[in-house]
């Protein structure tokens, strides 16, 4: 074909069932096999006498793969309908209609059943080496707002504490992976803490049970500052790294660190932070306060700016009943904003930026499903691709959006795939090493 003519004389039908979008999907749907993500939720989900009950495992896996696909709407499954795709997802796509239906038929119950089918897929995927093993692991806690528009989505009536409509949903992130650990949606109006201490107790439990058993670290900001979650911490053995909210007695204990006790650390601009600690007692009123340790970080304020006219510092400071050096644990704290790459990555790589239903069960279940999407991806580049941290629009520009034609010879079925494709040999030996993967212990 010539490189150049013109677009005016090429005609375009629709006329092909054996080509297929999205053809690199075959990664994840052969991981999704292998873990058992069809049979689990078939086991764990059961929606009782409503329409949409039959063939729950098949619709999960229809929305997940629209999720990778980057559907973020229901009716972007549709999608998955056209051509032979059907053929590397391994199962029944389902339409639009019907998971919809499915969707609206969820209570509160009903989500949680889902958060159990989450919560051994963990357990699954660790034991296939995508887990810490007996290695020290930390997790972040954060909160997000999920933007609604409208009156009409329970739970999302009411502004957020951002002045905007929506949900507020808790997600538990892993440290240096980003895998979603646990994830609970809540009505746009509840406190960043409403919550947070059962939140963080389930987020544990679940780690201890995909097999993590080394020494497990909270890090959280000031919102998770309160007596429950550090109580919960302490009594999981979980060691808490967690921001503290300013307040005038606590101003004059930072102020009166010596100066000599002050330790510069690099900085955008040479001199503008230094790091001290001292001890602190939170929650002195409450019968179990113990002191700990109180790290502050001070910023030095930008020449020019109206700060600089008082000579005023700006204080960060977290406590902590971590071992180790200031500097170390200082370091370690401010990596917490990781944590907002794993959120970007749930509403941009994934779906979770829009919230479809009017009900709030419903939307509780996508936020279960744009979750599992979300590991899904984080899995296939770490037991597939041997990447560490890769985002999913990567993967799906790269992998999973490839183009693909189905041909049968001899009775077996070849899936065509664009010739010099920039990350072909990728995607071949990914095929290979997730073909191998053990098959999942019951869990």
């Amino acid at each position: 074909m010539r490189a150049s003519h013109s677009l005016d004389r090429l005609s375009a039908t629709f006329d092909d069932d054996r080509l297929i979008d999205h053809a690199g999907l075959l990664l994840p749907a052969t991981l999704a096999q292998h873990l058992g993500v069809g049979k689990l939720v078939d086991k764990h989900v059961t929606l009782g006498a409503v329409a949409g009950r039959a063939n729950a495992g098949d619709k999960v896996l229809t929305l997940v793969a629209s999720a990778l696909a980057g559907g973020d709407c229901i009716d972007d499954a549709d999608a998955l309908r056209g051509g032979g795709t059907g053929a590397v997802l391994g199962h029944r796509v389902k339409a639009p209609s019907t998971l919809g239906t499915f969707l609206r038929s969820f209570r509160y119950g009903h989500v949680r059943q889902l958060d159990r089918v989450s919560r051994a897929l963990l357990g699954r995927a660790w034991a296939m080496g995508a887990g810490p093993g007996a290695e020290p692991f930390t997790f972040d806690i954060d909160s997000s707002i999920c933007e609604t528009y409208g009156l009409l989505k329970e739970g999302a009536k009411h502004y957020t504490y951002t002045h905007v409509r929506g949900y507020h949903p808790l997600l538990a992130v892993a440290s240096g992976t980003g895998d979603v650990l646990h994830a609970r949606l809540r009505g746009g109006n509840a406190n960043t803490g409403r919550g947070a201490a059962n939140f963080l107790t389930e987020t544990v439990e679940r780690i201890r049970a995909a097999g993590a058993t080394g020494l497990l670290t909270l890090r959280a900001d000031s919102g998770f500052y309160a007596h429950s979650v550090v109580a919960a911490a302490r009594k999981r053995k979980v060691r808490y790294s967690i921001t503290i909210r300013q307040s005038a007695p606590l101003r004059q204990k930072i102020e009166a660190i010596p100066e000599k006790d002050w330790t510069p650390i690099p900085y955008w601009c040479e001199g503008g932070a230094d790091v001290a600690e001292t001890a602190y007692t939170p929650f002195a009123s409450q019968r179990d306060a113990i002191a700990v340790r109180l790290i502050v970080r001070r910023v030095r304020p930008t020449p020019g700016s109206q700060l600089a006219l008082f000579a005023t510092y700006s204080y960060h400071g977290f406590v902590t009943d971590r071992e180790g050096e200031t500097l170390e644990l200082e370091a370690d704290h401010r990596r917490h904003a990781e944590v907002e790459n794993g959120i970007r990555d749930l509403k941009y790589g994934v779906g979770l930026n829009h919230l479809p239903s009017g009900k709030f069960g419903a939307n509780g279940a996508w936020l279960a499903i744009q979750a599992i999407a979300h590991n899904l991806a984080r899995w296939t580049a770490r037991l597939g691709l041997g990447a560490g941290i890769v985002t999913t629009k990567t993967l799906r520009r790269r992998f999973f959006s490839i183009p693909g034609r189905l041909t049968r010879s001899a009775r077996r079925l070849t899936l065509h795939l664009p010739a010099q494709w920039p990350w072909a040999a990728n995607y071949l030996a990914a095929l290979v090493t997730l073909r191998t993967l053990s098959p999942p212990r019951p869990i």
